[in-house]
């Protein structure tokens, strides 16, 4: 393999051997040309191949990572082809994606019939699927659709079917392919049948679970939210906890993911952006339509480093190169931002009594820092060009960001201000409230950590 171009590069260890996969190796030790790309980016990428255009052409992206004068998505030192460019266009700098043929695409259903039609009602997710299909089809290419099982023709509901036969080349049957990671089938992520939300499972205790806890209160009823990874993504499952999505109380929130699931509760793990009691699921390049349209009011994200500039970066951090996914598209285009993360990381312990935090072990990796190792989203251009409002959620402060830095708003309750938070900052907060606020001390309650 000579190159590969990717959203994320999400690369757990093998749980016998403790092998990263063959791929991430492979970028490890620079074997192979790897990029980087924004997932909305590449799914619209797609449709430009598709309609045969010269390329893609967004303001998403400019100043980070994926902008030719920072790193123009280069992940290895082999990468050096400049596959994004920046233009002007009508006085304004733009990013510009150009399009190439595609030869194949490998692409996933659930049922096919003779003539390839597919329908995708054991998918808890349908991805860009058509749009990959639509692209490599365009270009000349072959289209190879993995499914479950064949069905006789005519067997379906024409509004089952999603992608017309006309746009695949081959099937290839394997009946018994994964659902979701590490899930079996689950009739609650298909609408066929609804969990009671008092029977979700509830999020591990930990630090997590208090970062949780306290991002749930900017979360508004009757206005989309779309969360991220990690302690953002228990969001949903802690407000179930708390009982705020009983009953009907659930249809209240709308929640979402950039997979295109809406309704229901937002499930952490390997079963994230599959909710469960869906209400609707639409494809994936759809749904980076209504991100980019700013019909997302709220995203909760999280941060792995977070520096004096106002710089986010979750993508390229130590060792780890996960990529950025749908970082980039949501956080540019959200009215309200809440970064989650832990203040520390690499060791951290900590426990709680008495409705106070306490830190038993420091992590060894502070993620306030000078600069960060890459530019994912720079928050004060989101502030300043589009009045964007920004907080950071971490387990013993909280922060709000405005065009002069990051500000202390608010500290756990057992936590010393020199000690627990400005010592482990590179920077320091331009302001810290005076008095300072304490977190509500119901956050720090004994069976939140462990």
């Amino acid at each position: 393999m000579k190159r590969l171009i990717a959203g994320s590069y999400i690369n757990p260890r093998h749980p016998e051997t403790g092998e990263r996969p063959k791929v991430m190796q492979m970028i490890h030790k620079d074997e192979m040309e790897a990029y980087t790309w924004p997932i909305a980016t590449s799914m619209q990428w797609l449709r430009e191949v598709a309609r045969r255009s010269p390329g893609y052409l967004t303001k998403t992206g400019l100043g980070t990572f994926i902008d030719p004068d920072v790193t123009g998505g280069r992940f290895t030192p082999s990468a050096t082809d400049d596959l994004v460019e920046k233009v002007s266009f009508k006085g304004e700098d733009y990013l510009f994606y150009p399009t190439w043929d595609l030869n194949y695409g490998i692409i996933r259903a659930t049922s096919a019939d003779a003539n390839g039609n597919l329908s995708f009602e054991n998918e808890a997710l349908v991805s860009s699927n058509l749009a990959i299909a639509i692209a490599v089809k365009a270009s000349g290419g072959t289209v190879i659709a993995q499914v479950e099982r064949e069905v006789p023709r005519g067997s379906r509901n024409i509004h089952d079917v999603q992608l017309p036969g006309s746009l695949v080349d081959r099937i290839v049957v394997v009946e018994d392919q994964a659902f979701c990671t590490e899930l079996e089938r689950d009739p609650n992520y298909l609408g066929e049948q609804r969990i009671p939300v008092s029977d979700l499972p509830k999020p591990p205790p930990g630090a997590d679970k208090i970062i949780a806890a306290r991002a749930a209160e900017a979360v508004r009823k009757h206005e989309l939210t779309i969360f991220g990874f990690g302690a953002s993504g228990d969001i949903p499952l802690v407000m179930a906890e708390q009982g705020l999505l009983a009953g009907d109380q659930v249809y209240d929130y709308e929640f979402t993911t950039e997979h295109g699931s809406y309704g229901g509760v937002v499930m952490s793990g390997w079963q994230f952006s599959a909710n469960i009691n869906p209400e609707a699921v639409i494809d994936g390049i759809t749904q980076f339509d209504v991100i980019e349209g700013g019909l997302c009011k709220l995203a909760a994200l999280a941060f792995a480093e977070f520096d004096e500039g106002g710089t986010v970066n979750v993508s390229k951090f130590g060792t780890a190169n996960p990529g950025s996914g749908g970082f980039v598209n949501i956080a540019h285009n959200a009215e309200r931002l809440v970064f989650t993360g832990t203040f520390t990381t690499g060791g951290l312990r900590t426990s709680v009594a008495n409705g106070k935090l306490c830190i038993e072990q420091e992590g060894k990796v502070k993620k306030f820092v000078k600069q960060a190792q890459h530019i994912t989203y720079q928050v004060k251009e989101g502030i300043k060009e589009r009045n964007q409002q920004v907080f950071l959620v971490t387990e013993r402060a909280v922060f709000e960001v405005d065009e002069q830095g990051l500000a202390l708003i608010e500290i756990a309750p057992g936590i010393e201000l020199e000690k627990d938070i400005l010592q482990q900052m590179e920077f320091r907060p331009y302001r810290i409230a005076e008095p300072l606020p304490l977190m509500d001390a119901s956050l720090f309650r004994e069976d939140y950590v462990e």
